[in-house]
């Protein structure tokens, strides 16, 4: 899939496009600088075509001594790693030093550029505006993120840059490996293919951009797809969140199974959530696999029961999930972590019989029946399986749009109950009967 990255300074409202581009308020849009968290990635489809979309903004994390530097960086990553890049500025505070820096790292890629001016509302503003045309982007569009006005146009011209790549169909399982740079992912899968996959040197780009390995070892066959393989660039760029979450989207997209690997003498932080939370939203397969466990001291006090506990809390309302606590180092528990990705991958494929399906449910729903709406009695009259790459179920009713998510949670609960889909996110859509 591709990615459309939104750089700028903080404030111009790329927060904003951001929730206009994915439809859905989703960042925390506060005009304090630097105030979005966490949700920085979504995935957007207009015109038929489909691309994920990356919000910069939202990992500035410092005071504003460091904005410049921050912002010079991600734009950087962003000219690495996205497909196509929108630049945005403010015509309220018209052109400033900043703007003239970035726009002039973005003139020397050969990416396509998109300059956008926002705030554009009034006829007064939409002659200052003009001044942007000095940048020198051929893409230039004048919008109001606020009002949505201009977006349509914008997003018209964009996906002519956006490809609509066809999956790979493959026939092994393809696995991958993520977690933040010190998790010790490389080390994990050295230890996997029993060599040492990465070479990393400090001469540029010796490691390539990511490595598939194919293991076939005690009757386990899979492909592992390793974002550790990074070019060797990203040292400067390590413990910039941006970057991992950038590398992640990626290989996330190719795979069905992701293995999340986390340093429990770190626990879980919050670009582990965000690379979760991506993985869950792309419907992938999802292994929680705690490393170092070796290190932890007083295991009386720091069981390994609470450190999960608190795992899935992190992780809630999903967290019909595996969770092993191994050591690469000490080489313990790692055909565990195997095992129970295979699992998983079972799961994902698994298939229920439509007959066998409505046997169950029927009695769970007759157990709790969905709540009538405005003294409308809503009957779900079936439920089937769907024919896509992930568990997917539709429920077949009298008034779709009146069930509520607390009943679409219970629904999940009651599959989750008597199926095995442990790792995998399970989609439930309404549907008139």
């Amino acid at each position: 899939m591709d990615i459309v990255a939104i750089v700028g300074r903080p404030n111009v409202g790329k927060s904003t496009l951001f929730n206009r581009l994915i439809g859905e308020k989703q960042s925390i849009v506060d005009d304090q600088s630097g105030v979005t968290r966490d949700r920085q990635y979504g995935t957007s489809n207009w015109n038929g075509k489909e691309f994920a979309v990356v919000d910069t903004g939202g990992f500035v994390r410092n005071s504003d001594d460091v904005f410049e530097a921050a912002i010079r960086d991600q734009v950087e990553i962003a000219i690495d790693e996205a497909h196509v890049i929108i630049f945005m500025v403010d015509v309220a505070t018209g052109l400033t030093d900043l703007d003239e820096q970035v726009a002039r790292m973005l003139r020397k890629t050969k990416k396509t550029v998109f300059l956008v001016v926002n705030k554009v509302d009034n006829h007064s503003r939409l002659l200052e505006a003009n001044e942007f045309w000095s940048l020198g982007f051929e893409h230039t569009y004048f919008l109001s993120s606020v009002t949505g006005s201009g977006t349509g146009e914008l997003l018209d011209a964009l996906v002519e840059f956006v490809e609509n790549r066809e999956e790979e169909v493959t026939t092994i399982p393809q696995i991958t490996i993520v977690g933040q740079p010190n998790a010790g992912k490389s080390s994990f899968i050295n230890a996997l293919l029993g060599e040492e996959r990465n070479i990393v040197t400090d001469v540029a780009g010796t490691t390539r951009d990511s490595i598939n390995s194919y293991y076939n070892k005690f009757d386990r066959e899979f492909n592992l797809i390793d974002t550790a393989g990074i070019r060797k660039k990203a040292k400067v760029y390590e413990n910039l969140e941006f970057y991992s979450v950038m590398r992640a989207i990626k290989a996330i997209e190719k795979s069905d199974v992701v293995v999340l690997m986390i340093d429990a003498t770190d626990g879980v932080e919050s670009q582990d959530l965000a690379i979760f939370r991506i993985a869950q939203k792309r419907n992938k397969g999802i292994v929680i696999a705690v490393n170092k466990w070796d290190l932890i001291e007083n295991k009386e006090t720091n069981t390994a029961r609470d450190f999960e506990q608190t795992v899935r809390e992190k992780f809630a309302p999903f967290n019909d999930l595996p969770v092993i606590f191994m050591s690469v180092l000490e080489k313990q528990r790692i055909m565990k972590v195997v095992d129970a990705t295979m699992q998983v991958y079972e799961n994902r494929n698994r298939r229920i019989p439509t007959s066998q399906l409505n046997d169950v449910m029927q009695k769970s729903m007759q157990r709790y029946a969905p709540p009538s709406y405005r003294g409308r009695e809503i009957s779900i009259k079936y439920v089937t399986q769907l024919p896509i790459a992930y568990p997917a179920f539709a429920f077949y009713c009298n008034h779709p749009q009146h069930i509520k998510d607390p009943y679409k949670h219970y629904l999940e609960n009651q599959i989750r109950q008597h199926f095995d889909f442990t790792g995998v996110p399970i989609s439930i859509f309404f549907r008139k009967k």
